[in-house]
């Protein structure tokens, strides 16, 4: 079966971006003829490991001395294309996240695109690309949807062209069972599909749960919630002096929470550790792992975790969390944004490494059902499914 999955930018960092190339990898290891297409491109090479099978390209390269064929324009015509093209895009809504990352030209490189596929099926993984896919991918491709964002986060003008256009699609996936609901009732006749993404890999060194660390992972944005956290450790920390929190990532609010650890005197016991590449090896030297998000779609650093049998403190956002925790088994839920709850349910965890221990030998067995391997078998039976139906209808 051929497969092309339409990313914004596959040489980034993003969760998507990993979970996309985990997905990719699975279908090309059972034989599927596999291709990423990333519409942007900004380095040599991609940050996360992509299966040789997979054949990855890019729709526009933007790294130096790769601007494409042709010269400057020429004459007042040449000025107004040039400055035409590099007006904000045409059909994707402000308040999309990626808006500010795409131009006329680019819009205009991803239609051409679309309307060059005959066959196979395209799966789109953000509301920009399925918005443009909905509109302009020939009805000779199988059309697919993925969303790994809850329906509530995106902004008004987003959601009314999703309830406009995802109509059109052979079918919209999404994380979880709640997304599941969100979307049929926005888009009344599709088909949804609960497909959640695979963790990259099951064989992790597990934890032993008798460190005193506590790990909390994501980009340094208000979403995530950090800010939340560092206040809830601030109210445990007298209580446990010998525990660390280290926050990874990368993002725009560094300095802000640098402050808020400074004037909460936490500089002996908070960490803002920046980006690693060997992620799986400080979850198997931490015994917690913290999800402090506003909102999620899958939380996918909090589901690696569990791989390596750790136990999970998280606020009860919208969505994911619950989805894949239940209460007072693989970890513990509180009430979202509940500062007190999430520092009393740390308090618990930290306080008794045998209660850490089993939640999580139980998140490890929880979690064997996120293997690529299964969900690979997921997506292929959506294929062959839409595939069928396609081919029943003419």
């Amino acid at each position: 079966m051929k497969i092309r999955y339409l990313l914004l930018h596959a040489y980034g960092m993003g969760g998507t971006i990993r979970t996309v190339f985990t997905q990719a990898g699975a279908l090309a290891a059972a034989g599927h003829d596999v291709r990423v297409v990333s519409v942007l491109r900004r380095a040599d090479r991609p940050y996360f490991p992509l299966d040789p099978r997979v054949r990855l390209f890019a729709l526009c390269d933007l790294r130096a001395g790769h601007e494409g064929p042709g010269s400057e324009p020429r004459g007042w015509l040449g000025r107004l294309a040039a400055r035409r093209a590099g007006l904000p895009p045409r059909h994707v809504p402000r308040g999309e996240g990626s808006h500010s990352a795409l131009t006329r030209r680019i819009e205009r490189q991803i239609i051409d695109y679309l309307g060059e596929l005959r066959d196979g099926v395209l799966v789109t993984t953000r509301p920009s690309l399925n918005l443009l896919a909905a509109r302009f991918a020939t009805r000779g491709v199988l059309r697919v949807a993925q969303e790994h964002m809850n329906l509530a986060v995106h902004q008004p003008d987003v959601q009314a062209a999703i309830s406009r256009w995802y109509g059109r699609f052979d079918a919209i996936a999404v994380l979880t069972q709640r997304d599941r609901r969100d979307y049929l009732r926005i888009a009344p006749g599709a088909r949804v599909e609960w497909i959640p993404n695979a963790v990259h890999s099951l064989k992790q060194k597990p934890s032993t749960c008798a460190s005193r660390i506590a790990v909390a992972a994501g980009r340094l944005r208000p979403q995530k919630g950090f800010d939340l956290l560092i206040k809830a450790f601030s109210q445990v920390v007298d209580e446990f002096p010998d525990w660390q929190l280290r926050i990874y990532g990368t993002g725009d609010r560094r300095h802000q929470l640098r402050r808020m650890i400074d004037e909460r005197h936490l500089y002996n016991h908070v960490f803002l550790m920046g980006r690693t590449d060997q992620m799986d090896e400080e979850l198997a030297k931490a015994s917690l792992y913290v999800l402090s998000s506003r909102a999620e779609g899958l939380p996918m650093v909090m589901i690696e975790a569990m791989t390596h049998a750790l136990p999970v403190v998280s606020f009860d956002c919208p969505t994911g969390p619950a989805d894949v925790i239940t209460d007072g088994k693989e970890g513990l839920l509180v009430p979202p944004e509940d500062v007190a709850g999430l520092a009393g349910a740390m308090r618990t965890l930290m306080a008794d490494e045998g209660l850490r221990a089993q939640m999580g030998d139980a998140a490890l067995t929880t979690v064997q059902a996120y293997s690529p391997e299964a969900i690979r078998d997921r997506w292929t039976e959506l294929f062959e499914s839409l595939s069928a139906s396609r081919a029943r209808t003419g």
